[in-house]
């Protein structure tokens, strides 16, 4: 048996092919252009492989409501090439084989949830921050879904007292992405995150920005791990500025498991996207 992955990101598509115990055989990474450029080169990777079934985590917004005339499609994407794209349509016509179908960060949260950070928990929420703000949860073995896929990256927040930011998302200006996420940091400060490392307050205002979302996700879901990635998250001291941020907002209403243990990072660190495609394909009849 052999499972293909493909982990599509706004900058770059990640696939690999595993064998039946998920070990990785080979991986390849190849810039995201338009559909036609970047999927001949997914395919010339593939096609070398005879593959049993093929896992697919994709930006988004797409379409996962298998009931939708649009199943499968990326939708209103700023990525205009791939606006209104069957991106899943493309994938199963190539090879004819069962494709699993889920967002990037859902995919991120499953390979967590089975492999990594969240192993033996029974539900988990990812969160990554980084040129975007995007979460998925899995709550009793399944990723979490309704008519469409959460936007965890543009719930509303209260802005911090010394912050006059207006925010950079086109939709919602001071949504959480809109402030948080490493293009918003970059625009309020003329200077990207990492050549702000030694700034303490930059980080204490990010950490009040994702503290209050990390709250808000533990009383509607109660995730029994939470889990933070993505590149914003290389900041050493944004973690436990985080945490204290999330006790202090939480003021000891909710009696959450020990911070130290309840808010990580992910274990399989980069890997976690490209493992949750794997497992899906595995899975998927």
């Amino acid at each position: 048996m052999m499972y293909g992955a493909i982990e599509a990101g706004g900058t770059k598509f990640v696939c690999a092919v595993s064998d039946e115990q998920l070990e990785i055989k080979e991986r390849v990474s190849i810039p995201t252009t338009t559909p036609e450029e970047t999927l001949k080169q997914v395919f010339d990777f593939f096609d070398q492989y005879t593959l049993n079934s093929i896992g697919i985590g994709s930006f988004g917004p797409i379409d996962v409501n298998e009931k939708s005339a649009t199943y499968g499609y990326v939708t209103s994407t700023p990525k205009t090439a791939w606006k209104n794209f069957d991106f899943l349509g493309a994938v199963k016509q190539q090879y004819g084989v069962p494709v699993a179908w889920t967002t990037d960060v859902n995919a991120a949260a499953y390979g967590e949830y089975k492999k990594g950070s969240a192993r033996g928990a029974e539900s988990c929420l990812y969160l990554t921050i980084g040129t975007g703000i995007g979460g998925g949860a899995v709550v009793d073995g399944k990723v979490l879904s309704g008519f469409g896929h959460p936007e965890m990256g543009h719930l509303l927040v209260r802005m911090h007292p010394d912050d006059d930011f207006k925010g950079a998302c086109p939709y919602h200006g001071n949504c959480l992405e809109g402030i948080a996420a490493g293009p918003a940091i970059e625009k309020r400060y003329g200077k990207k995150g990492t050549d702000l490392a030694d700034d303490k307050k930059v980080w204490e205002i990010e950490a009040f920005y994702l503290a209050q979302a990390l709250v808000n996700y533990t009383l509607i879901l109660s995730p029994e791990k939470i889990i933070l990635g993505g590149g914003v998250m290389k900041q050493t001291k944004l973690l436990s500025l985080i945490k204290q941020e999330f006790t202090k907002l939480m003021a000891g209403y909710v009696d959450t498991p020990s911070l130290d243990e309840y808010i990580v990072t992910p274990e399989l660190e980069d890997n976690a996207g490209i493992m949750g495609c794997l497992l899906m394909a595995s899975e998927e009849k």
